[in-house]
């Protein structure tokens, strides 16, 4: 919920990238959540969203069962970022499930997110069935794992370092700004060194 701003204000262009961890997991051996693999970790977890959300005045109520389906979530997320409006929907759906304790799994979630959002839901989900959103869902899938990831949310640079977590969100924007510094002086340097070599021949 913090990230638009913070990407704003720091001039930092940010893209939205659907992926299901639900194959990263089964990747790693793993049949559910690690937070429900071990269970002391699971329970800190919770206990720090509280204290999260809390701090960030968000409300926040346990969805049941965790961790939910969320093919049909992303695949029409997939929709709504081709269609500009991507960004709203992650949010409402980020809100339903963890702010609202919502089964997401169920179309008829997804549904009613999509209405509150002024979308016509039946056309937007038969959209979301289609070929092509699959498979453009199951590449994204596919780069999520080639880039290490793990978990969500996690930020990944335009010079590919990774950040997993809410709390390192600051710190990947502060890679992003050093990436562009070094970028500037890279892009100053190249055209000084033209300016040298027009002056040489001069």
């Amino acid at each position: 919920m913090r990230i638009a701003s913070l990407a704003e204000t720091s001039g930092i262009t940010m893209r939205w990238r659907p992926f299901m961890l639900g194959p990263i997991f089964k990747a790693q051996g793993w049949a559910t959540s690690p937070f429900n693999l071990y269970p002391a970790k699971g329970r800190n977890m919770w206990r720090d969203l509280e204290r999260v959300c809390a701090a960030l005045d968000l409300p926040f109520k346990r969805p049941d069962p965790f961790p939910q389906n969320s093919l049909l979530a992303a695949r029409a997320a997939l929709v709504a970022l081709a269609d500009n409006w991507g960004e709203s929907y992650c949010r409402a759906v980020y809100c339903a499930e963890f702010g609202e304790g919502r089964n997401i799994e169920k179309s008829e979630a997804i549904g009613e997110i999509l209405s509150s959002l002024g979308q016509n839901a039946d056309a937007v989900l038969e959209r979301a069935q289609s070929t092509d959103i699959k498979s453009q869902l199951r590449e994204q899938t596919d780069e999520a794992q080639r880039l290490g990831i793990f978990g969500s949310p996690s930020f990944v640079t335009a010079g590919g370092e990774l950040f997993w977590g809410n709390d390192r969100l600051e710190a990947a924007l502060d890679r992003l700004d050093d990436e562009r510094d070094v970028g500037d002086r890279g892009c100053q340097e190249q055209s000084l060194e033209r300016e040298r070599q027009r002056l040489t021949h001069q």
